[in-house]
């Protein structure tokens, strides 16, 4: 790549409003999820769940996440879109980037063991390999991936084989008792290799969940549904009308379902792995009523004007989401003040809108002088392997 074109190159890009708008939303019900469980640490010894872990949960628990994955194929395809109108081949570029972030997640991990960057980043290698399919390939493996094939694997080999009815690897989680007792240097070492956090991926479905969205994301990107939504209106009212009854009609069904195959002692696995596969498509039927709703609000003018106040969170979401656990963690954890022990769900709720807010806050002043979050200027600049690329606003 010459200079010319990498200084082209490095130049900030047109955002997109109501994307970084989604960004800020799945931000923020992330961190919302995070700070009730208390990163990680309301696991230790769960109390019964009462009505503020139930809401928390049930609005954004893996719908954020999901959401998160699905604009990660988006962002892979504006990237790559973008650089082949300038006749770039940006894919050994998006191979390094994808390394860049899996670094900066490695250091987030050491905090935070929960780290969903390096999973991105690690996932985000098969786009590179189907970014030049057609859509009558692509909708076939989204389909399959969100089928959850490892969790139906699961649920059927251990329906009829009790010897296959072990406890997931997942299950046994020693690195809590780290957590709420270790040492700082204690709490870097048993983060170093987060194997429960991959176990639990696999296991869960995640893995397969994520590469699914990433394609949904690709698609939608490819169609402009984003870009255009005023193209979408009928399109999207059904697939929200869609995506409802899936989500109502799982909700009514899971009870029947739980009776059927209700897990005895002999296969005590059954009702987890049952469970999981509800789970995910719930939450997938959850994160598309999300999607779909709040691209709907964001048409009506004040909502919207509502909605672009997350718009300058979803711009520096690396930023944020490391700064919640360089912050939160010392916060929670044994070798800090503890709070796992005595917060409560309550004031873990008003604590995380609270230090959500402070973050929207910052952004929107944040934005006047700069051009990227801090983070997001360093994975740029080592994208491009230039400290070049633009900061400061001109004239700040």
């Amino acid at each position: 790549m010459t200079t010319v074109a990498l200084n082209r190159d490095t130049q900030p890009m047109a955002r997109i409003d109501m994307i970084d708008s989604l960004r800020g939303f799945a931000l923020m019900g992330l961190f919302l999820v995070h700070a009730c469980e208390y990163f990680e640490l309301y696991w230790l010894h769960p109390p019964a769940h009462n009505a503020i872990h139930e809401w928390v949960f049930g609005l954004f628990a893996g719908k954020a996440f999901a959401m998160f994955a699905l604009l990660f194929g988006l962002s892979f395809f504006i990237i790559m879109d973008r650089a082949a109108q300038k006749g770039i081949d940006f894919s050994g570029r998006f191979i390094w980037r994808l390394v860049v972030l899996g670094g900066i997640g490695f250091f987030h991990t050491l905090f935070y063991g929960g780290d969903i960057l390096q999973v991105l980043a690690l996932c985000g290698l098969c786009l590179i390999f189907v970014n030049k399919l057609s859509a009558k390939w692509l909708v076939p493996l989204a389909v399959i991936c969100l089928a959850e094939p490892v969790l139906i694997y699961q649920f059927v080999h251990m329906l009829h084989d009790p010897a296959a009815n072990i406890n997931p690897l997942s299950w046994q989680y020693p690195a809590l008792e780290v957590y709420a007792h270790g040492t700082l240097w204690q709490l870097f070492q048993v983060n170093l290799v987060p194997s429960n956090k991959w176990e639990f991926m696999w296991e869960a479905g995640r893995i397969f969940q994520i590469l699914g969205l990433f394609l949904c994301g690709l698609m939608l990107g490819r169609i402009g549904f984003f870009k255009a939504p005023q193209n979408f209106v009928i399109s999207r009212r059904i697939g929200f009308l869609l995506a409802l009854s899936v989500a109502v009609g799982l909700h009514f069904a899971k009870p029947w379902i739980a009776a059927q195959w209700p897990g005895d002692q002999a296969h005590h696995v059954v009702a987890w792995a049952r469970d999981g596969l509800f789970d995910s498509y719930q939450n997938l039927a959850a994160m598309t009523l999300w999607v779909l709703g709040l691209i709907e609000l964001y048409q009506i003018k004040p909502f919207q004007s509502v909605l672009q106040l997350l718009a300058p969170a979803g711009r520096m979401t690396l930023s944020f989401y490391v700064m919640q656990a360089v912050i939160c963690v010392p916060l929670y954890y044994g070798f800090g003040l503890s709070w796992y022990e005595h917060i409560g769900q309550f004031r873990a709720l008003l604590f995380g809108m609270g230090f959500f807010t402070a973050q929207l806050i910052c952004a929107h002043l944040w934005f006047k002088r700069f051009y990227y979050g801090p983070l997001e200027w360093l994975w740029r600049a080592l994208t491009y392997l230039s400290f070049k690329v633009p900061f400061v606003r001109k004239g700040a």
